[in-house]
C-alpha cells in the first residue's frame, strides 16, 4: 500500500469516527488517527479545501465563515479557517473573485504556529464538523469560480475619503459637539453622494441594479445593534434582514447606499460604545451599580432615538439635494422612487420569509434615559 493511499484511508477513518457520527467522543478518536503520521494531517488539510468550497456554493463567504467560527468555536478554529480559505482561494488566481472577495481574504486571521498535533488535529476535525453543517445562505454574489463580468477598477472617490475622514475625527474627539458636527457633515455628504450616483445612472442609462452585503451583528446586545444597523440601512435608502442565528444582517441597496450604511453603521457603533462606557463611569461615580440591563437599556434607547434622527435627517436632505438638483430636480423624486422599489422588489426575492421579532423592552430607566442623551449628542 502506498504512502498516500495509507494517508487517504487514516483521513477516511478519521472523518468517520468524528464528522458524521452523533455526539463529540468521535474527535478524539480521528484526531488520534491523523497524529499518527504527519502525511495523514497534511491530507486532512488538503481535503478541507473541499468542505470551505462547498460553503462557497453554499452562499457563504469567507468573512461569514470567520464569523460563524468565531461564535461556534474559538479563535484558533478561527485561524486554521482562514489557512484553509488561503489554500482554497489559489484555486482562482487566474479568475475573477467576486465583489469585495479580496477584501475579506485581506482581513482573514493572521497565521499562526500549529503547536500540539492533537490539539491541532482535534481543532481541525471540529472545524470540518462544523463546516459540514453550514445551511445554504441567501446568495450575495456568485460563488469564487463563477464566470463573471469583468469589473472596471476605479480609484476611491474623494467624496468617500471625505466621509471617512471625518467620521474617524469624529469617532476620536472626546467632545461631543465636534463629534456631532463632524457626523453631520458626513451624513450630509452621503446624502449628495447617494443622489449624484442616483441621478447619474438615470442620465446615461447605466445597468444599476441593487446589490446585498452581509454586515455583523456581534454579540452582546445584538438586538439593539440589529435596530441601529436597521434605522442606518433605512435612512439610506436601503433595507436590512438579520439573521440573528449567525450574527449578521443582510443590507440591500445600491452600492453607493451600502457603502454609507457600513460606514456610518460603524461610526455610530464606536460612538454608542464609548457614551455608554462614560454613562456607566458617571453611574459608579455617583455609588449607582449598573448592570447588564443599564447596558441593554443604553443601546436600545439610542438605536430608537438614532432612528428618529435619521428619518428627520434623510427627509431633510432629500429636500437639499432637490434644491441642489437645479433643473434635474424634476428628475430626482421619480428616479429615487424607482430605486426604492428596486431595493424592496431584490429583499422580497431573497427573503419571501421574514418574520418580525418582539424585542425585550428595556428595564433601566437609567440606561434608557443616558442611550437617548448619547444618542441625541451623536453626530447626524
Amino acid at each position: 500500500m502506498s504512502d498516500a493511499t495509507d494517508a487517504t484511508g487514516a483521513v477516511e477513518r478519521a472523518f468517520a469516527a468524528a464528522l458524521y457520527a452523533e455526539g463529540d467522543e468521535g474527535v478524539d478518536t480521528g484526531a488520534a488517527l491523523l497524529t499518527a503520521d504527519p502525511a495523514h494531517v497534511g491530507e486532512a488539510l488538503r481535503r478541507g479545501e473541499e468542505f470551505v468550497r462547498s460553503a462557497w456554493q453554499r452562499g457563504w463567504q469567507p468573512a461569514d465563515v470567520i464569523r460563524i467560527v468565531r461564535r461556534e468555536l474559538a479563535d484558533h478554529h478561527a485561524t486554521i479557517a482562514a489557512e484553509l480559505i488561503r489554500q482554497e482561494n489559489r484555486r482562482y488566481k487566474n479568475q475573477g473573485l467576486p465583489p469585495r472577495w479580496q477584501e475579506q481574504l485581506d482581513e482573514l486571521p493572521k497565521t499562526a504556529p500549529r503547536g500540539d498535533r492533537f490539539l491541532y488535529a482535534s481543532a481541525l476535525l471540529e472545524l470540518y464538523r462544523l463546516l459540514l453543517r453550514l445551511p445554504a445562505l441567501e446568495p450575495v454574489a456568485p460563488a469564487p469560480g463563477t464566470p463573471v463580468h469583468a469589473r472596471v477598477a476605479h480609484a476611491e472617490p474623494r467624496m468617500l475619503v471625505r466621509i471617512r475622514a471625518l467620521l474617524a475625527k469624529a469617532e476620536a474627539t472626546g467632545y461631543p459637539e465636534e463629534a456631532e458636527a463632524l457626523t453631520a457633515k458626513a451624513q450630509e455628504l452621503m446624502a449628495r453622494q447617494g443622489v449624484d450616483e442616483a441621478l447619474l445612472a438615470h442620465r446615461t442609462h447605466a445597468p444599476d441594479t441593487p446589490a446585498a452585503r452581509r454586515i455583523g451583528v456581534d454579540a452582546p446586545y445584538e438586538a439593539a445593534k440589529a435596530i441601529l444597523l436597521d434605522a442606518v440601512a433605512t435612512a439610506n435608502r436601503c433595507r436590512a434582514v438579520w439573521n440573528e442565528a449567525f450574527g449578521f444582517s443582510t443590507v440591500v441597496g445600491f452600492d453607493t447606499d451600502l457603502d454609507s450604511v457600513e460606514l456610518l453603521h460603524t461610526s455610530l457603533l464606536v460612538q454608542a460604545t464609548a457614551a455608554m462606557t462614560k454613562a456607566e463611569a458617571a453611574q459608579r461615580a455617583g455609588g449607582r451599580r449598573r448592570t447588564k440591563t443599564f447596558r441593554q437599556a443604553f443601546l436600545l434607547a439610542y438605536a430608537h432615538r438614532i432612528a428618529a434622527r435619521l428619518d428627520e435627517a434623510a427627509d431633510h436632505g432629500t429636500a437639499a439635494a432637490r434644491d441642489e438638483a437645479g433643473a434635474a430636480a424634476a428628475d430626482l423624486l421619480p428616479v429615487l422612487a424607482a430605486r426604492d422599489v428596486a431595493v424592496t422588489d431584490r429583499t422580497d426575492e431573497m427573503f419571501p420569509e421574514t418574520t418580525s421579532t418582539r424585542v425585550r423592552s428595556a428595564q433601566d430607566a437609567a440606561g434608557w434615559h443616558e442611550g437617548t442623551a448619547a444618542a441625541d449628542r451623536a453626530g447626524m
